[in-house]
């Protein structure tokens, strides 16, 4: 995939966007970026091999449901509460067409929630092996490559889960993809900043 291309039709929809060859310097970059603010992460398996938030939590206060230490003292659902409430918010796609509209799916929904509203700046960290070359495969592979791995990381005993090759469009009361969101522009009054990485990072 040619990130300069996928860069250009996403600054043609308005988003602010970087690109780096490694996860290593697209960590460093947001670790310049984010400095003496609260943020909040999304649940997310790139962000943490990208160690972000050791790299964050040395000076900025941050909150995560994927931190154990932190649900210990305060729960997953509470952690969730604030992290709504932070400056920043990062998060991943599920998928991205190479025109640049990015897909997510929610089990919860804050994931989704906070992309769209209540923070003064969203980041989208987009790994290469999220993108895909039109809209129809994003979409596919965010319902049977992003999804099933999710659920199987999660333990939670839904067919794609068990059988972890594709979506089964269950109706399981463990499924995971409840809701799905397509982010084609910037929302209004939300910075808005796409992290384009040539690795493969998470699902």
């Amino acid at each position: 995939m040619d990130l300069n291309r996928v860069k250009e039709n996403l600054e043609n929809r308005r988003f602010q966007v970087k690109c780096f060859e490694t996860a290593a310097e697209a960590a460093a970059y947001l670790d310049q970026q984010i400095d003496r603010t609260t943020v909040a992460f999304g649940g997310s398996v790139s962000l943490k091999e990208m160690g972000l938030y050791e790299l964050l939590s040395r000076h900025n206060e941050v909150w995560w449901h994927n931190q154990p230490e932190q649900v210990a003292e305060y729960g997953a659902f509470a952690l969730r509460e604030k992290a709504m409430m932070t400056e920043v918010y990062v998060s991943t796609v599920n998928g991205m067409s190479a025109d640049g509209r990015m897909i997510n799916i929610d089990g919860t929904g804050n994931r989704l929630a906070s992309t769209v509203f209540g923070h003064k700046k969203v980041y989208y960290v987009v790994s290469a092996n999220k993108i895909e070359e039109t809209f129809e495969m994003a979409m596919w592979r965010a319902r049977n490559i992003a999804a099933p791995k999710n659920a199987q990381r999660l333990h939670v005993k839904t067919p794609c889960a068990v059988k972890a090759d594709r979506c089964y469009d269950c109706s399981s009361p463990e499924r995971i993809c409840r809701s799905f969101l397509v982010t084609e522009i910037p929302m209004m009054g939300q910075e808005t900043e796409v992290i384009l990485v040539n690795e493969s990072l998470g699902y």
